[in-house]
């Protein structure tokens, strides 16, 4: 399981040091990809392979399923760590996340995020606004 918040930078060479935490969970090799929000999704293999077998079963036939698909397919990247701990992160992945030098990584349960600092800065504020809400609406879930 994935949890807590780090702040890094990235170099000029698109390369971002994965937090020590992190490092086991997702193995030497991983995959990234678009995320909502503008962030990027971080998935051990384990994980992108359960996700690749529930997009599977979406009917194709179904606009929104393949809008859906499309989006995270085409935009996931193998990725595996250097010897110091570090991923290069692809061009069109940082600029779609918006990601120049500054980012924060996360943990959400299965999964990483790579946010821009000030993208990440943006929606926690907005967020925390409407957490009340937020986890009223949740109860329906169950939580």
């Amino acid at each position: 399981m994935f949890m807590g918040e780090y702040r890094h930078n990235v170099d000029e060479k698109g390369r971002m040091i994965i937090p020590a935490k992190f490092r086991e969970g997702l193995g030497q090799s991983f995959v990234v990809t678009r995320g909502l929000d503008k962030c990027l999704f971080v998935y051990p293999y384990e994980e992108w392979t359960k996700l690749e077998e529930q997009l599977k079963t979406l009917p194709f036939t179904k606009k929104d399923a393949r809008a859906f698909t499309r989006f995270f397919f085409s935009g996931a990247s193998e990725c595996e760590l250097d010897k110091q701990g570090r991923v290069n992160l692809a061009s069109p992945l940082r600029q779609y996340a918006q990601i120049e030098k500054e980012c924060v990584v996360i943990g959400v349960s299965n999964r990483v995020e790579v946010w821009s600092q000030s993208m990440w800065e943006e929606y926690v504020g907005e967020s925390e606004e409407s957490l009340a809400e937020i986890s009223e609406n949740l109860m329906d879930f169950d939580l």
